[in-house]
């Protein structure tokens, strides 16, 4: 590959925006050359623009401290700098539904960490692993814009990438019912410690949306093109509780299910043990070497322990066993904001560079 594809990171001064610059420091493929952000922020260096706001345990990149943060609403100026860009905006759904499609009649894709697009028919909505197949759709989005290069894609909710990998590698034995209770992060609230201190010591049983995505979504991931949308799967049921729990990174999900045919245990290790998937068989930049790992320690996987499995862009899987009232239940987890978040949409975007959706302009 000569030169590097030239990104812009939309949202680039909050939590995710953080996690994009910093895992894009230094990536073989892509080089920030634009991050943008609010009014607010706009027009101050990079560095300036997070000054006491800085939320990752790791440091910003120094090649961006002296980058001059732009106007989100700069689109023709921006658009003139970038091949693509990630979008990590926090704004009013409709108002980032408009704001992304914007970006794409540029003729720039947009690869987006939001929800607003999720459920648009003809925008893919992919864990790379699982559904790359799902980017076919591009073309049909593509001629519904009027565009030539500009498109969206959206990576899915950080809930259900700990327990959808786990579940995909065995479709084949018809999962029918899923009982999911996710334990998630405060960071999936773009939140740490020192701005939430009510977390400390507690436990809140609800967190608005979740529990919809996380029973929705994976269906539209499990979902087939029919004409010009994704026409999203009628099985498996899904029920799922969401809880926020006082930890900084990592969402861990206890999971129960039942199948049409039932596979033995042996039969689930070598479906986990041997899954790869297309980012794996095309050796992508960011992509797992081994994207699902099971534990057979009866404690794990443990949030602390095992949420930077592979660079937190892996899965762990432990505690299967036989059910009174499911087949099966485990425990799965995920980092949520690298595998779940950033990670995961620079990984679609090589995905997409790999598959010749992006090029360069």
């Amino acid at each position: 590959m000569s030169g590097k594809f030239k990104v812009g990171v939309i949202g680039g001064t909050g939590f995710v925006g953080q996690r994009f610059v910093t895992l894009l420091e230094n990536h073989p493929w892509f080089e920030v050359v634009c991050v943008a952000a609010s009014e607010r922020s706009a027009g101050k260096t990079y560095a300036e623009a997070v000054e006491g706001r800085w939320k990752l345990n790791v440091q910003m990149p120094s090649s961006l401290k002296d980058l001059v943060v732009k106007n989100i609403n700069q689109v023709d100026e921006i658009t003139e700098q970038v091949d693509f860009v990630f979008c990590a905006v926090d704004m009013e759904k409709d108002k980032i539904k408009a704001f992304e499609e914007m970006y794409a009649k540029k003729e720039t894709p947009v690869v987006s960490n939001n929800s607003a697009h999720r459920w648009t028919p003809d925008v893919p909505m992919v864990i790379p692993e699982i559904n790359p197949e799902h980017l076919e759709i591009i073309e049909k989005q593509k001629q519904r814009l009027g565009t030539k290069r500009g498109f969206i894609a959206v990576k899915p909710n950080c809930s259900i990438q700990s327990y959808v990998p786990a579940i995909h590698p065995l479709m084949s034995y018809n999962p029918q019912k899923i009982l999911v209770s996710t334990y998630q992060a405060i960071s999936g609230a773009g939140k740490v410690f020192k701005d939430w201190p009510e977390m400390e010591d507690n436990i809140i049983p609800y967190i608005g949306g979740e529990e919809d995505k996380s029973e929705n979504e994976p269906l539209k991931i499990w979902g087939h093109i029919e004409g010009n949308e994704i026409v999203k799967a009628d099985r498996p049921v899904i029920s799922a509780q969401c809880y926020r729990v006082p930890v900084s990174d990592g969402h861990l999900a206890s999971v129960a299910v039942s199948f049409e045919k039932k596979p033995s245990k042996e039969e689930i290790f070598s479906a986990w043990n041997s899954f790869k998937g297309k980012p794996q068989v095309l050796d992508l930049p960011s992509a797992p070497k081994q994207f699902l790992k099971y534990f057979e320690e009866e404690n794990r996987p443990q949030t602390k322990l095992d949420r930077d499995y592979e660079n937190g862009m892996g899965v762990t899987i432990g505690r299967l066993r036989e059910d009174s009232i499911f087949d099966y239940k485990f425990a799965c987890l995920s980092h949520n904001t690298i595998r779940g978040a950033a990670g995961g949409a620079i990984l679609i975007a090589e995905l997409l560079v790999a598959e010749g959706y992006i090029e360069k302009k």
